[in-house]
């Protein structure tokens, strides 16, 4: 390996600028080449962030891996794309860190992770709320035992992302894969699983197209092996630019993030206390980068990406059929 880990970007769009800062920022990584079929997408990340003006650049990824030198990929693009291209980046010996969602489907999922297996190649999902104070403290609280057996778990995520996202490929399911419970949601998906450690066994969803081609607004109800029960709102077509609510209830006590209000935790014959954190030390990158360099274990594994396409697809399916699926028949 090259005194820097060499990375390289399949998909440069949007997303792909805040990854570049971070590797770049870490100092113990560089982006060596940019592969994506828009040349006005590559045009922009040269010019925010000047440093990269030299690296090669590729409209085909595939030609990208059989000719640059690199020990990983990162994936930013359109979602239907993710599988393909995380099995080509590790036939080619390359570690990936993929944008979520990891997977649309749960087949795609496990035959990404027997890649993984079969290669040894590290895979992780840019899952960042990992790395969030407030979401760490929430899973210490819930997995540790301080709330007691957990009973109940609520959680809300409001988003205009109906009109923010009119004409673009995340309203086209050929390419998206789905919409906003697959996009925006995913995140609070993987939330609702690594802060408690539940599973789910069943679910039972409903949703609201608004005359788009992919669900923008869902609810699904969810029982969990443990006997707890669980609500998740994934609302596309809101006021709000962005929002979220996050709360765990269990036999001793209760934690509720409101990202307009902070943290607050409750126990039975106590007073509420508001919690205070400071900004995450850690990201994706930085993590994914540390993992290649044997400093740290990949904090957004894989498996994350299959319970979460475990719960999304039980979710679809359940909406399609109005009857509740079980998750082990994924």
């Amino acid at each position: 390996m090259s005194a820097k880990v060499r990375i390289g970007f399949i998909g440069a769009g949007g997303i792909a600028h805040g990854h570049a800062h971070r590797i770049i920022e870490s100092g113990l990584a560089e982006v060596v080449a940019l592969a994506d079929p828009s040349e006005a997408s590559l045009a922009r990340m040269k010019e925010r962030e000047p440093s990269l003006a030299a690296v090669p650049t590729f409209a085909d990824y595939r030609e990208m891996l059989a000719k640059v030198p690199m020990d990983a990929v990162e994936i930013h693009s359109p979602h239907c794309y993710h599988t393909q291209q995380m099995l080509d980046a590790m036939d080619a010996g390359l570690h990936v860190l993929c944008e979520k969602p990891m997977a649309s489907t749960v087949a795609e999922a496990r035959q990404v992770i027997a890649k993984r297996d079969a290669t040894g190649k590290i895979l992780g999902i840019s899952y960042q709320r990992h790395f969030e104070p407030m979401y760490r403290y929430i899973r210490q609280q819930a997995t540790g035992g301080a709330l007691g057996n957990l009973q109940t778990v609520v959680v809300i995520m409001a988003q205009e992302w109906l009109r923010a996202t009119k004409g673009t490929w995340r309203q086209d399911p050929k390419i998206s894969c789905g919409g906003q419970l697959n996009d925006s949601g995913s995140h609070l998906m993987d939330m609702l699983l690594w802060t408690t450690g539940l599973k789910a066994e069943r679910v039972y969803a409903e949703e609201n197209f608004f005359d788009a081609k992919v669900d923008i607004d869902t609810t699904l109800t969810v029982r969990f092996t443990s006997g707890a029960i669980g609500n998740v709102t994934i609302l596309g077509n809101a006021p709000q630019g962005f929002w979220e609510l996050f709360g765990v209830w269990g036999s001793q006590g209760s934690i509720i993030y409101d990202m307009a209000s902070g943290v607050r935790e409750q126990f039975f014959g106590q007073f509420e206390q508001k919690k205070e954190f400071g900004r995450p030390e850690n990201n994706p990158d930085l993590n994914f980068i540390r993992a290649i360099l044997g400093q740290e274990e990949i904090q957004a594994p894989a498996e994350c990406g299959l319970r979460v396409a475990e719960l999304t697809e039980a979710a679809w399916r359940s909406a399609a059929s109005h009857q509740p699926v079980a998750v082990a028949e994924m």
